[in-house]
């Protein structure tokens, strides 16, 4: 019997119950929920609502419950409308008229509410674990190729010699600042709306802050129909695993391109690559096209939530229901993706010497030429001119900017010199930058310096 029937002269069509069960997904709720129901009851018992010998019993028939659905025994089953109702039903099952007194002054409204932000709370914790040991990855990465050379890129043209380092450094970067969005959702997702009841509250003189505290939550939702209508939290914390997401797809796009026979770069280990059931040579790059992919369940989520509450009038509805099923795939799915990237990652070997030789005097290093000629006083823009005319020349005789001679050089400009040439190596590009945060040797070292430091600060 659904437990909130009793003004009704029929039970629930089995197909309506069967298409508005819940307990599939937020039975994955069922530690939240149980915590919740104690904090709850303790508070019950403080301000004597509930008797210290009700109280207690209700207690410990709720651990029991725990135990019973973390090893398996307790089944669930769809025909409980959700898993508030599971527990609740056992409950009674366990300690008779005792847990009938463990939802006064609570509705499922503010019950659920409550246990989505425990369920984000311990998530995102979780989530920035997994993003910790993703740059933990990277980094490890980064010191392995402090000294390899690739060409940066803009528009996927090559754009300047940079140290790889340089280029894994960034992804860790990225990474911080996505840590640094979900620690500050914590900040909204920890605070407790139990208490705000279906909505308007309620008579019975209940302390609020009192379980607030005891589930170790920073205050109240102090507008109890705010505490139970709006999902906002849950719409921030799958937007940051949004922005996750959409940085591992750039770093598994970058994998798959380095992986290919043109780039010949990064060599994926077989037991993170798959074959072809018809072309034997194959091997495929499947893990990083799959973390690819997957960014469209978790921007879904975000779609689906954002959809559900964009036409709800206040308070609770029923559509919220569904945020349940957004919410933990979005969160499953960011987790399993950064767990892989860090793992695709230290099985890849790149091949430190791909492109020593060949960026030599390449065009790449054009822009130092304009910086040599600004050195010598000539206006930025008129510098740009110069080098791109040597830029086309080059071209033009298929040469690289080392190829070509000096008089040469001076039919384009007398203020080249002999030491022009000093300029036209990677390495040589790569020292002289100046400028804080920059590719130089010295600059990717304090970065890495500075990532040891901050990344084991938190433990995996």
């Amino acid at each position: 019997m659904e437990i909130w029937n009793s003004r009704f002269k029929k039970t629930l069509n089995e197909t309506a119950l069967k298409f508005s069960s819940s307990i599939a997904i937020d039975g994955k709720l069922f530690a939240e929920d149980i915590e919740g129901s104690k904090a709850h009851v303790k508070m019950l018992m403080k301000q004597k609502i509930v008797s210290m010998n009700d109280g207690k019993s209700i207690i410990k028939a709720l651990d029991k419950i725990f135990n019973e659905i973390a090893s398996g025994e307790l089944k669930f089953d769809w025909k409980k409308e959700d898993i508030h109702s599971l527990i609740e039903e056992r409950l009674i099952e366990k300690i008779g008229e005792k847990g009938k007194r463990l939802h006064t002054a609570r509705s499922r409204n503010d019950q659920v509410a409550l246990d989505e932000r425990l369920y984000m709370r311990k998530e995102i914790t979780n989530l920035i674990r997994c993003v910790n040991v993703f740059q933990k990855s990277l980094l490890k990465k980064a010191e392995e190729n402090k000294d390899t050379v690739i060409p940066g890129y803009t528009h996927l043209q090559r754009a300047q010699p940079i140290l790889f380092a340089h280029h894994f450094l960034a992804y860790v970067s990225m990474l911080e600042r996505d840590k640094e969005r979900l620690s500050d959702s914590m900040k909204r997702v920890n605070i407790s709306p139990l208490g705000a009841a279906a909505l308007a509250g309620t008579t019975l003189n209940i302390d609020r802050n009192y379980s607030a505290k005891g589930l170790k939550m920073n205050g109240i939702i102090e507008n109890s129909l705010d505490a139970v209508s709006d999902r906002d939290v849950v719409i921030e914390v799958i937007s940051a695993c949004s922005i996750i997401m959409m940085h591992l797809s750039r770093f598994s796009e970058e994998m798959i391109l380095w992986s290919s026979q043109e780039f010949s770069f990064a060599l994926i280990d077989d037991s993170y690559s798959t074959g072809s059931s018809l072309m034997p040579q194959k091997k495929n790059p499947d893990i990083a096209e799959l973390i690819r992919g997957k960014v469209g369940r978790v921007y879904g989520a975000l779609m689906g939530v954002l959809t559900i509450m964009k036409s709800l009038p206040l308070a609770y509805n029923r559509d919220m229901q569904e945020d349940k099923f957004h919410l933990i795939e979005a969160i499953d799915t960011t987790k399993d993706c950064l767990q892989q990237s860090a793992q695709l990652l230290a099985h890849t070997k790149f091949n430190k010497d791909r492109f020593k030789d060949e960026l030599s005097g390449d065009l790449l290093l054009s822009t130092d030429i304009v910086d040599y000629l600004v050195n010598k006083n000539i206006p930025f823009r008129e510098a740009h001119h110069i080098v791109g005319a040597v830029v086309a020349y080059c071209v033009s005789k298929k040469k690289k900017l080392n190829e070509i001679t000096l008089e040469e050089y001076k039919t384009l400009s007398q203020k080249f010199d002999k030491n022009v040439f000093d300029l036209l190596t990677p390495m040589a590009s790569i020292i002289s930058k100046k400028s804080a945060g920059s590719t130089s040797p010295q600059d990717v070292k304090k970065q890495l310096l500075k990532w040891k430091k901050l990344l084991n600060q938190l433990k995996p």
